[in-house]
């Protein structure tokens, strides 16, 4: 009589185990003994590991990501409050400024000693030095059509831009700073107060300090306090 075939060895799914163990927690209550024989891939190495230790792997590695974001949370909010600090002495010198040469002077002087802006103009319209009894004083400068126009380029219809400067246009927008021989960079804001009050340029001989993809949000905001202040410290500010 011919013997039978034996059947095929069964074998479970590994989703329904997993499905089955998710829905029972406690079953390796009672088998702990179970829990030290049980081996899994080694994360780190060829060869397997006991479940204990793996699990005891698993946790230092999310300890260690987990402090890692603490650090960065921690490095940002120290940036942050830095940068707050820095921009309210700069405010607050701004605020103090006697006359509108006396504002681009601090201006100057703030954001180069506490942003390492090494160079700074502001473009105003002849209407606001007119009435004044002297000529403005560098870094101010009287807006004339030349140079508004290739402010507007630069800026390419938007309201604030960072980008490349070329020699020849740092000569012609930063006349009272010396040029470097290669091209830099700068970021350009337009002043107005309901009506055109011209144009804030902070510059750079390093191409890469104001690169084309940062956030123009802190010029904007110093452009902002400027222009307000260029209004208030006319000829009839007390």
């Amino acid at each position: 009589m011919p013997r039978a075939a034996p059947e095929p060895r069964k074998t479970l799914d590994p989703d329904r185990v997993a499905e089955w163990l998710a829905t029972h927690p406690d079953f390796f209550v009672g088998r702990e003994g179970l829990l030290q024989q049980l081996k899994v891939p080694h994360p780190e190495a060829r060869g397997a590991t006991s479940l204990l230790e793996r699990l005891v792997h698993d946790l230092r590695t999310r300890a260690e990501q987990a402090e890692w974001r603490l650090e960065q949370l921690l490095e940002s909010a120290r940036h942050n409050e830095a940068q707050y600090r820095r921009t309210r002495e700069l405010v607050l010198a701004l605020v103090e400024a006697q006359d509108r040469d006396a504002l681009g002077q601090a201006l100057a002087t703030q954001l180069g000693e506490r942003f390492a802006t090494p160079a700074v103009a502001l473009w105003c319209p002849p209407s606001l030095s007119d009435s004044e009894p002297h000529p403005p004083q560098a870094p101010r400068q009287v807006l004339d059509e030349h140079a508004g126009s290739r402010l507007a380029a630069l800026l390419d219809g938007r309201t604030s831009r960072c980008t490349r400067l070329t020699p020849t246009d740092w000569k012609r927008l930063l006349p009272h700073a010396s040029a470097p021989r290669r091209s830099g960079s700068c970021a350009i804001t337009r002043l107005s107060l309901g009506e055109p009050l011209g144009y804030l340029v902070l510059a750079s001989p390093d191409q890469e300090h104001f690169r084309a993809s940062m956030d123009t949000l802190f010029t904007e905001y110093v452009g902002d306090v400027v222009a307000r202040l260029l209004v208030c410290l006319g000829p009839g500010h007390a």
